[in-house]
């Protein structure tokens, strides 16, 4: 007789708070465990290609640190963070054209993510109105849905956001009487689109924000992993307001979970007190790890090797998608990790998706990125795991799969 499970009490699904009926598994996440076998060619996570450090080097650094400073790097520590890694960060931040900081502006985080959590705590009030891209990264969405804001897509074209659009679209809530509390934007090869804002056009969203007392949250993951040439500078090194956020997990390592923010005072100390009560600490080994690394390791040489894998990976998926889906419409960015594909009319992706899987292909539909529904056409492809080869074969299998959509359709 097999063991039943046991009945929950009712009383459990009453105790948990209104806001939880927001959260729900993403399409990203549901991914992993059928993106995670071999026989599939993953273009769906962004996961970081961490085989190209160099570990031997890596762990005889770790033994190191535990030998020298492991009391202090197995102890807790600040709330704000490492003050030495701070230090560090701020010769990061200056190659994002960021040189007006100082380490005590900086709270470092369990990876940036945890940094928009707290900063989300911090500045929604259920109801809140908040303005991202079009599409936008989509875990950022569930945290702002988890604080039962109301989301509001301002979209892109190839140039990045849209300044027409964004002040038209300040105008119509301040008509309905409502302020957002910020605008929250990837500038640099956004996720999903791949696309980076305009030079000309930074200067005219910060001149909109501050017309309309509009807080701005810069996400940066992916900003020193250009293919060609850098993109232009950080929106925050411009405007000391915006609030910018930082992570070592697509440069160095995600596993380790270490971000940081770069905040205005008054946002920065509460920050502190918000990740105290959240970690206590952020992780002190984990930390010094990266402080070990920048220090000792040559990772300039290396964020340079990691822009060439990627760029041959970017080549190669899109050398496939002019090969084999000509009748799709693709971004072609110039650094990250992603391309934002349209299907042909009449295809929706999230059905799509299924038989993409049974043939051996999986992706994250364009509908994952969007708060209300859009994006059914769309597509991410990632190109930063799979090899050349994999790439060229996976989109060869998605090719197959659009294929017999559109032959079944026209029946």
């Amino acid at each position: 007789m097999s063991e039943q499970e046991p009945v929950e009490g009712a009383y459990l699904a009453h105790a948990l708070a209104e806001r939880t009926s927001s959260l729900s598994a993403s399409e990203v996440r549901a991914l992993f465990a059928v993106a995670s076998r071999p026989e599939v060619v993953s273009l769906a996570g962004g996961m970081p290609f961490i085989s190209a450090l160099p570990m031997d080097s890596i762990a005889n650094g770790v033994r190191d640190l535990i030998a020298t400073q492991g009391t202090t790097a197995l102890q807790y520590s600040s709330g704000q963070g490492s003050p030495s890694l701070r230090e560090r960060i701020l010769e990061v931040m200056a190659l994002e054209g960021i040189r007006d900081a100082t380490a005590e502006d900086l709270v470092v985080t369990t990876g940036s993510q945890h940094a928009l959590e707290l900063l989300s705590k911090l500045l929604i009030d259920p109801g809140d109105a908040v303005i991202v891209e079009g599409p936008s990264y989509v875990t950022a969405l569930v945290v702002f849905k988890s604080f039962q804001a109301q989301i509001h897509h301002c979209a892109m074209d190839e140039h990045g956001l849209d300044p027409a659009r964004l002040r038209s679209l300040l105008e119509s809530l301040r008509a309905s009487n409502k302020r957002p509390k910020f605008l929250y934007t990837i500038p640099n090869f956004n996720n999903p689109a791949g696309v980076t804002l305009a030079l000309e056009r930074r200067s005219e969203i910060l001149k909109i924000a501050t017309e309309h007392e509009l807080l701005v949250i810069e996400d940066n993951p992916y900003g020193l992993l250009y293919f060609s040439s850098p993109p232009p500078n950080a929106l925050r090194s411009v405007d000391p307001n915006v609030i910018y956020l930082g992570t070592f997990s697509k440069t160095f390592a995600p596993g380790l979970r270490v971000g940081w923010a770069l905040a205005p005072k008054s946002v920065r100390e509460k920050l502190i007190l918000a990740n105290e009560a959240a970690v206590l600490s952020p992780s002190a080994f984990n930390q010094a790890i990266v402080d070990w690394y920048l220090r000792h390791e040559d990772w300039h040489a290396q964020v340079d090797k990691y822009r060439t894998l990627y760029r041959e990976r970017k080549q190669a998926l899109i050398s496939a998608l002019a090969t084999s889906l000509p009748n799709c419409n693709w971004t072609d960015p110039d650094g990250g990790f992603y391309v934002w594909l349209t299907l042909p009319e009449g295809l929706n992706s999230r059905e799509l998706l299924p038989d993409a899987v049974k043939a051996g292909v999986a992706y994250t539909p364009g509908t994952a990125f969007f708060a209300d529904g859009q994006g059914e056409r769309e597509i991410r492809l990632s190109f930063c795991l799979p090899n050349p080869t994999e790439i060229a074969e996976g989109v060869r299998r998605l090719a197959n799969v659009v294929t017999e959509k559109l032959r079944a359709n026209a029946c």
